[in-house]
């Protein structure tokens, strides 16, 4: 069981003129609302956070009404302060953001019950306006989550990171985007793939033999938009197009991979278009071969004679075992293939160059957990707006297994100049949103909210969402 507590609030400050002729200040209507708009317990005792637009005038209270779901206060929970008559005086002191009680669970759900109480904000004891999250659903069993707005931290604009996203939970697991080199698939075909985000290419040799010298290969480098498509991996995620063949159960047959490691992160200058290659990373050699049901890999340095050998397990459990070659060891990425949705991410996309298709590596990029079930589409709000799309709007035809659904599209780099030339410049692009399945089937509206710092540097995407139901 899970809980987030990240809240984008929306206010409106209100004001009106005093007449007093020894104070002409305008008194501030300040705005409050819950942090999140539902919480799964995982705790006996559970924080429930009120937030204030604006650090409080003065002391006060706000008081909380509930509705109880098949509970009843005093037997299956209480709260600190005590509740009397389903409500909840909450006091604050002056000069504060946020204010919290407290839930506590005193009995749990037993399997197929389904337990909860929704918290209404009633009024407060200061001069404010209630904000659009107003309720909170507290879940005594696990249910997916209604909805709220998260900003994952990819590391500004050398997004140094990889963030994933599980809406149903809120939940954001980050990792350093460098810490893994191969990802050996977890299903029934044997397939490894790249680290798409760090611009990795796969060549393969003549030999079998790992401890034969090779050399660096510049054909293998790409920049963006030119470069060899066949070298890396296809972004549609389509395990039969991985630039590294399907490991045999042949010995023979399983040839050695020049791999060019691709680069380390590279801040970007500001108001610049596109990702920035840092320092090479430089090379290795592998061959992949079958150990049962699991990977064998031999790796070493291209100049080496000798080299290092690992059996990899499958667990399926997880679309991918992850591993690196520079750390000599597996390294945990993903979350469980049921447990995340959208990935924000680095990304080496294939795009038309000037010679024919081309790889181009992007930030800024979202893509969707395809092996894992997640789905996605996008929609214009010529056609719908955001707040009025709902479930009976979602068109199931148009959710499909590219994990680029949402990609590069939901912002741009360059605006027209006043010379009518292309100038680079972040663009949120706000004419769209998206619709999310997960993998438990959940429906989810999803839009971009920002995606810069307040000094204009990249990589600091913010986005809201909603439950359909």
């Amino acid at each position: 069981m899970k809980k987030n507590f990240i809240l984008i609030l929306s206010f409106v400050l209100l004001a009106f003129a005093a007449c007093n002729s020894d104070d002409n200040e305008q008194p501030v209507v300040n705005s409050v609302a819950f942090a999140a708009t539902s919480v799964n317990l995982s705790n006996a005792s559970t924080p429930i956070e009120i937030k204030f637009a604006t650090p409080t005038a003065a002391a006060g209270s706000v008081t909380v009404s509930f509705v109880e779901k098949d509970v009843v206060s005093g037997a299956d929970f209480s709260t600190t302060p005590v509740a009397s008559a389903k409500t909840v005086v909450v006091p604050f002191e002056k000069n504060v953001s946020s204010v919290s009680f407290t839930f506590n669970k005193l009995k749990d759900a037993i399997e197929g019950e389904v337990k909860n109480v929704v918290f209404t904000i009633a009024s407060t004891t200061i001069n404010s306006t209630i904000a659009e999250n107003k309720t909170i659903q507290v879940n005594f069993n696990e249910t997916a989550s209604l909805g709220t707005a998260l900003a994952p931290e990819l590391g500004g604009s050398a997004q140094s990171n990889q963030v994933y996203v599980d809406l149903s939970s809120g939940k954001m697991t980050s990792v350093v985007r460098a810490s893994w080199d191969l990802g050996f698939y977890a299903g029934s075909e044997f397939r490894v793939v790249l680290n798409s985000s760090l611009k990795m290419s796969a060549k393969v040799l003549a030999t079998t033999n790992i401890d034969e010298v090779q050399v660096e290969d510049p054909t293998m480098l790409f920049s963006q938009g030119t470069g060899n498509p066949a070298l890396v991996d296809d972004p549609t995620g389509d395990l039969t197009k991985t630039t590294i063949a399907e490991v045999s159960a042949t010995d023979s047959a399983n040839k050695v991979y020049l791999i060019n490691m691709g680069n380390n992160s590279a801040a970007v200058a500001l108001g610049a278009e596109g990702a920035v290659a840092g320092t090479s990373r430089g090379w290795k050699k592998i061959r992949i071969l079958k150990s049962g049901n699991d990977y064998k890999i031999q790796y070493a340095n291209i100049d080496a004679t000798t080299h290092d050998e690992v059996v990899i397990s499958k667990n399926s459990a997880f679309n991918f075992t992850f591993f690196s070659l520079l750390d000599k060891k597996t390294v945990s990425v993903e979350p469980q293939k049921g447990l995340w949705d959208l990935n924000f991410t680095s990304f080496t996309n294939v795009i038309p160059g000037q010679n024919g298709l081309a790889p181009y590596l992007y930030a800024d990029y979202v893509v969707n957990n395809s092996k894992g079930g997640a789905q996605a589409y996008q929609v214009l709000t010529s056609a719908f707006t955001f707040e009025a799309f709902t479930l009976a709007n979602v068109d199931n035809t148009k959710f499909n297994t590219d994990p680029r659904n949402i990609g590069s599209n939901w912002r741009g780099t360059s605006v027209i100049g006043p010379n009518g030339d292309p100038v680079s410049q972040f663009v949120l692009r706000t004419d769209r949103f998206y619709v999310v399945k997960d993998p438990a089937g959940n429906i989810y509206k999803l839009k971009f909210t920002g995606g810069l710092k307040e000094n204009g540097e990249r990589g600091f995407p913010k986005f809201q969402y909603a439950l359909l139901k």
